[in-house]
């Protein structure tokens, strides 16, 4: 084992045996969208970096798949010039600074000389994380969600880091964890969920959410995770400064104790490895040793939900589930955490006990339901955008149109144009066209309203709005194909 992985790269050496864990993850760097100006060097530089760093992706993942049990105890040597470069043209350009003030475009201005310094920083054990800046954004109930914002080269070295982890973990997760990995997404979630709750035995469904999840991460834990398959220091001692640099709120910092902030680039992989080993982990374990009937599980990021078959196997889930949170610091949220009947018996259960129609729940952004298909009536689920996130979407956009109020129409019309087809991207599934077609009426509604707002003397007509409307707002129409065709043509044996 040893010669074949010194064969591939010898400077990725694995030392102690770690802990024994799944299959199939991993993690995207924070997306891009270049400067008009700057596009096509950009895509040429990153087109060009990509292939000098790609092969050290490989190898590291050549590693990583013929020593699964083993630790990997040299990678920081994969932190190139190169790879910082591509982790900076991952960054989204237009992105807010952190606590240094320092924006892309800045350090664009020199930057090779910038990526120099920073790698030999790196390297030298000289580089210090910094404080994120702490920003809050609106919640779909009205709450704030706080987002820690990193500075720019805290961002650059985390998106270099997560792409030296990613193979090294891609290798390690289960296949019913969708959330924040390569070639994975939402919809494919989202399909999985609906295959395996019309093709399975389902009757029961647990909504867990877990309460605060990011905020009371625990750094202990997350240490002693990182530790069963990364053998390197250093890659280790980066993760510790990262999660101890704090956050900046009102010119104060804070100390962190626990917790990691949400909107770091490295976040989202740090969450799903600790989940990995609380939640996956466990829950495939428990399906196996304790499940009496079929079972389902499907996690996006910290939203899992899991279906069965038999209530008693969900109601001793949901004891177990608790107790293994509350072992590493996490807890469920006693409200929004439910076990609701659901499946294709559900409505006749129901209705024969006088209980009404079957409860719902909410997942990636829409409310699902018991329904019946038009044909036959056989058992289907109805999936709806969810009315508090498209009503939280609405008043940003009445928000964004009050203060464009001086843009022309032109401009102000291909801008609702554009976040129309953005929603249609995602909410434009089968059966969901009713509240599609609301949103379209309201949008064409706030429109109209703070058109004629604008006219002093001589407000628009509805009949001159209608070519306006006509011409920039795109009708809804369905572009998601049906769940189960996607997921059949995905050749994927098990659907959780």
């Amino acid at each position: 084992m040893m010669n074949g992985m010194e064969k591939s790269d010898p400077s990725i050496v694995p030392s102690k045996l770690a802990n024994k864990t799944g299959k199939p993850a991993a993690e995207p760097v924070e997306g891009s969208d270049g400067a008009e100006g700057n596009a096509i060097p950009q895509r040429t530089s990153r087109t060009q970096s990509r292939a000098i760093v790609s092969p050290a992706w490989e190898r590291i993942r050549e590693a990583v798949t013929r020593n699964k049990t083993e630790k990997l105890t040299a990678l920081t040597h994969h932190i190139t010039v190169d790879a910082l470069r591509l982790a900076f043209l991952g960054l989204k350009r237009d992105a807010a600074p952190g606590v240094d003030g320092m924006t892309g475009e800045q350090y664009d201005v020199d930057l090779e000389r910038n990526l120099i310094d920073l790698h030999r920083r790196v390297h030298a054990g000289t580089y210090r994380a910094q404080p994120s800046r702490r920003k809050y954004i609106p919640k779909p109930d009205g709450r704030q969600r706080p987002l820690g914002i990193a500075s720019l080269e805290d961002k650059i070295v985390q998106g270099a880091v997560v792409a030296i982890l990613t193979p090294v973990y891609e290798a390690e997760f289960l296949g019913f964890s969708y959330g924040f990995r390569p070639g994975r997404n939402q919809h494919q979630a989202l399909d999985a969920l609906y295959v395996g709750m019309t093709r399975r035995k389902v009757n029961w469904v647990l909504d867990a959410d877990i309460t605060k999840f990011f905020d009371t991460i625990s750094h202990e834990w997350m240490i002693r995770f990182l530790e069963h398959r990364i053998g390197d220091r250093r890659i280790i001692r980066l993760i510790q400064k990262w999660l101890r640099a704090g956050v900046l709120e009102e010119g104060r910092k804070i100390e962190s104790i626990e917790g990691t902030p949400q909107g770091a680039v490295i976040s989202p992989l740090l969450a799903n490895i600790y989940l990995h080993y609380t939640f996956d982990l466990w829950a495939e374990q428990w399906r196996r040793r304790h499940a009496t009937g079929d079972m389902i599980i499907v996690r996006y990021a910290d939203d899992s939900i899991t279906g069965f078959q038999y209530r008693r196997d969900a109601e001793r889930f949901l004891v177990d589930l608790k107790d293994r949170m509350a072992t590493f610091s996490l807890g469920l949220h006693p409200d929004k955490t439910r076990l609701i009947e659901f499946g294709r018996f559900a409505a006749d259960s129901r209705r024969k006990r006088d209980e009404g129609k079957p409860e719902t729940f909410d997942f990636l952004g829409f409310t699902h339901f018991c329904d019946r298909t038009r044909k036959n009536g056989s058992f289907a689920i109805g999936r709806q955008t969810k009315r508090s996130g498209m009503l939280t979407k609405l008043r940003q956009i009445s928000d964004d149109l009050r203060a464009r109020m001086n843009k022309s129409i032109d401009e102000n019309g291909r801008w609702l144009g554009a976040v129309l087809r953005g929603h249609y991207a995602y909410f434009a599934v089968p059966r969901n066209s009713r509240a599609l077609q609301f949103f379209y009426d309201e949008v064409t509604r706030l429109w109209f309203r703070r058109l004629r707002r604008r006219g002093q003397r001589r407000r628009i007509s509805w009949e001159k709005m209608k070519p306006c409307v006509r011409r920039y707002l795109p009708r809804p129409r369905i572009v998601h194909p049906w769940p189960s065709r996607r997921f059949d043509v995905r050749g994927l044996s098990s659907p959780t």
